[in-house]
């Protein structure tokens, strides 16, 4: 049977592994039915994917067990996958609305993977309101990393509508590669050491460029400045705590044109306005929950070092930049501005480093992290960041199964102790898709973070975008909703904000209304169990809000 080594990176996940924090991601994919198609569409579509048994790398590498499995893990190459297990269909009651949608999916990200089974699943939903199903995918995160993953997805959807009868993505043999000496396929601890052998002297070259980043480090923090963003210079919050089991779920769609637009007129990039989208959210919800540090909190990026003629499309090909999320700026502008600084600096450092060195740079950033995670330090000491922001590239063009073009991508991504809370973004088309994933019992009511998002992309746009165009709906109007019918937050904070927090902490997800974006999106959810919990913080930090003294809408916020 054939076998393949996991890498250094595959295998930390692999470690850092618990049952409140399993290291799993994917995604939620919505789809709209053809007009023609019958009311069995869904019905035909799994009876027509569960005839595919055989499937191909990644999805039918399962964990080799073994007494070393936990030293030196190996995928094992199965000829056949467990259909039933892997393929899963689900209904949701009839119309099924965006809360119900994000309930569930919830529900089935909190609970690990199996590692009996090549470590993924597929959930087909259907009844969702509007002639729409979803498809959610869970990946461990040893097994394939998010570029790579959306790479495989794409190329094993239609491009066209009229295509149809396409196998399943787990079917689509993938792009012929160099075909690998024996000893590649041998398993055991001594092609370790002779890979660990051969790769030494190729590290001990490019020690000259990680020294230099280090130096940029030292550089920044002896300036004062901190223009690139530092390790362990983030300040203890809430999102830095030990968490449990169960997550909840918010998802926001916005126009990536636009934000294109908006980054121009700002003089920055596109995931500079992410970020500065994902700060000011952060500030407003920290304020509103009386717990916003005075340092500025810091975001982790991970930026994919794999090359666009890459053929090894499994397995990690990641490293991290940290950048300021500028919480303690109460103005929006100057915000964007010092993110922009921070993320030019340390992309600056990163391009001077080879590919070993880039190896030696995520050990050592990482590494004390994953460290935490394994001694069950984390959540107990100071993090090297406050919390994960992903920004992924997505297929450009539209994309289709069996006629059903997909609406929207909402990244499904992981939490663990010291970081209990992660923003993913990923685009699609003309989309990007925000997916907010989070501790239920450590950040209460969560979805507020994604309404806060849209509020910042309407003051991004009044300061960035064309002069001539009025924004469909103003800036922290309270038209904007929660999907189970709850107030949005207004700026004006009024003796009914009390109401307010209450009757959204157990909503889901906020929608954006504006014309100029897609406003339509998912929700959010967690398993009931712990919603009491939830809604009491809630009502405590509604009361604590009103003695903060620098509330949304009395700042420049």
């Amino acid at each position: 049977m054939q076998t393949k080594r996991l890498n250094l990176v595959d295998t930390a996940w692999l470690n850092v592994e618990t049952p409140n924090a399993p290291m799993q991601v994917g995604g939620l994919l919505t789809f709209k039915l053809p007009d023609d198609a019958p009311a069995d569409f869904c019905e035909r579509l799994v009876e027509h994917w569960r005839r595919y048994s055989l499937a191909y790398r990644p999805w039918n590498q399962r964990l080799r067990s073994g007494r070393l499995r936990s030293v030196v893990p190996e995928w094992e190459v199965l000829d056949e996958i467990d259909v039933d297990y892997h393929f899963r269909h689900s209904a949701l009651p009839s119309p099924g609305g965006e809360v119900e949608l994000g309930t569930l999916t919830s529900r089935l990200h909190s609970h690990p993977i199996d590692f009996d089974y090549p470590p993924w699943e597929c959930h087909l939903i259907e009844g969702l309101a509007n002639r729409r199903f979803a498809l959610y995918l869970k990946i461990h995160h040893s097994l394939i990393d998010g570029v790579a993953g959306m790479r495989l997805l794409a190329r094993a959807l239609d491009g066209t509508a009229e295509t149809t009868g396409r196998p399943p993505f787990w079917a689509i043999e993938p792009k012929k590669r160099r075909r690998k000496p024996p000893e590649e396929h041998q398993p055991g601890l001594y092609r370790a050491a002779a890979q660990m052998v051969a790769g030494a002297s190729e590290q001990v070259t490019s020690l000259s460029g990680f020294a230099s980043v280090v130096r940029d480090m030292l550089r920044a923090a002896r300036s004062g400045k901190n223009a690139m963003g530092l390790p362990f210079a983030a300040p203890s919050s809430v999102l830095n705590g030990r968490i449990t089991a169960p997550r909840r779920y918010a998802t926001q769609l916005y126009s990536l044109a636009e934000l294109r637009g908006l980054a121009r007129g700002a003089g920055g990039t596109v995931n500079d306005i992410v970020l500065t989208i994902c700060g000011t959210a952060l500030r407003r919800y920290l304020i509103e929950i009386d717990a916003l540090p005075k340092k500025a909190l810091t975001a982790g990026i991970p930026v994919s070092v794999r090359t666009a003629d890459s053929d090894d499309e499994h397995g990690n090909a990641i490293t991290f930049i940290i950048s300021t999320l500028a919480t303690d700026e109460p103005d929006t502008r100057q915000r964007f501005e010092t993110i922009a600084a921070s993320t030019r600096a340390a992309k600056t450092s990163l391009e001077k480093l080879s590919a070993s060195a880039i190896t030696q740079y995520t050990i050592a950033l990482m590494s004390p992290y994953i460290l935490s995670l394994v001694s069950g330090m984390a959540g107990r000491t100071r993090p090297v960041f406050n919390v994960t922001v992903s920004n992924l590239p997505g297929p450009r063009k539209p994309l289709y199964i069996n006629g059903a073009e997909m609406e929207a991508f909402y990244p499904t991504s992981l939490v663990t102790h010291g970081q209990a809370l992660n923003i993913t973004v990923h685009g699609y088309a003309d989309t990007l898709g925000f997916g907010f994933i989070g501790c239920r019992d450590s950040l209460p009511s969560l979805q507020h973070i994604a309404v806060y998002a849209g509020e910042a992309l309407d003051e991004l746009r009044q300061l960035y975008g064309p002069k001539d165009q009025t924004p469909a709906v103003a800036p922290h109007a309270s038209g904007d909703s929660a999907s189970t019918g709850g107030t949005k937050p207004s700026s004006r904070r009024t003796s009914g904000d009390r109401t307010t927090a209450k009757s959204r902490s157990t909503g889901s997800q906020a929608k954006s209304k504006s014309k100029s974006s897609p406003g339509k999106a998912a929700g959010n959810g967690g398993s009931k169990s712990s919603g009491s919990t939830a809604r009491s913080k809630a009502r405590k930090t509604t009361t604590a809000r009103k003695r903060s003294p620098d509330r949304p809408g009395e700042s420049n916020d």
